[in-house]
């Protein structure tokens, strides 16, 4: 799963990167956590690239109310195209999540270890989602977005048996036009993934509150014994 993540490259340097406008600031981030309105790059009306600010937490076109149930932060890839929150936005509303590196917890003898998994490179990681808007009620409209995760790579899979859906600059245009839906072309950009270029670096545990939000959350730390 994917449930922490950071994101410092500032918001003019991911538009010139993904070649879009950008509706949305924000400043930098260390420990983005769901339900935080954050930017994504999606298709805007105009036919454009843009990064709008949206919620982390997907909340279906058809639910009823904004209710904690709908709020789902990661979507399965192996289940996307069926699961009825996901239908809709798998076929036209899909888009990016730009991350300087996302978190994970392993496991220890004593305590989970939380470990930052990041490009060796440190370009920024372009994450595969889907989002979706809500006009229900007097809260809304509300936009939001939930990241699409699968299994880990080999290398990867040592920390957590997920991992989100990275896609490459040769893959972008295809996963964000609204034109595109046909269903297997989508999902072989969901199955092969190239975790190899990723890695992991334990960090502290202040990363394990979310509102610790500093350049803290990133330092390296001693591997534990035994984890």
């Amino acid at each position: 799963m994917c449930g922490r993540y950071a994101l410092k490259t500032s918001v003019p340097e991911i538009a010139r990167i993904l070649g879009a406008s950008a509706k949305a600031e924000f400043a930098p981030c260390y420990n983005v956590a769901p339900s935080r309105n954050v930017p994504v790059c999606r298709i805007s009306d105009a036919g454009g690239r843009e990064l709008a600010l949206l919620r982390w937490g997907l909340v279906p076109h058809w639910a009823k109310t904004i209710d904690d149930r709908y709020r789902m932060i990661n979507a399965r890839a192996e289940t996307i195209a069926s699961r009825p929150a996901f239908r809709a936005p798998f076929r036209s509303r899909r888009c990016l999540v730009p991350a300087d590196g996302y978190f994970e917890w392993k496991a220890g003898p004593q305590r989970k270890q939380p470990y930052f998994i990041h490009r060796s490179d440190g370009f920024p990681l372009f994450l595969a989602a889907l989002w979706d808007r809500w006009d229900k009620g007097k809260d809304g409209p509300l936009e939001s977005f939930c990241i699409v995760t699968t299994s880990a790579s080999d290398h990867l899979a040592t920390v957590h048996d997920r991992m989100p859906v990275v896609i490459e600059n040769d893959d972008m245009n295809t996963w964000l036009d609204r034109e595109v839906e046909d269903a297997d072309r989508l999902l072989s950009l969901l199955s092969t993934q190239k975790g190899d270029v990723l890695e992991f670096t334990p960090v502290s545990t202040y990363v394990n509150n979310p509102r610790n939000d500093d350049p803290r959350c990133l330092e390296p730390v001693a591997e534990p014994p035994g984890t």
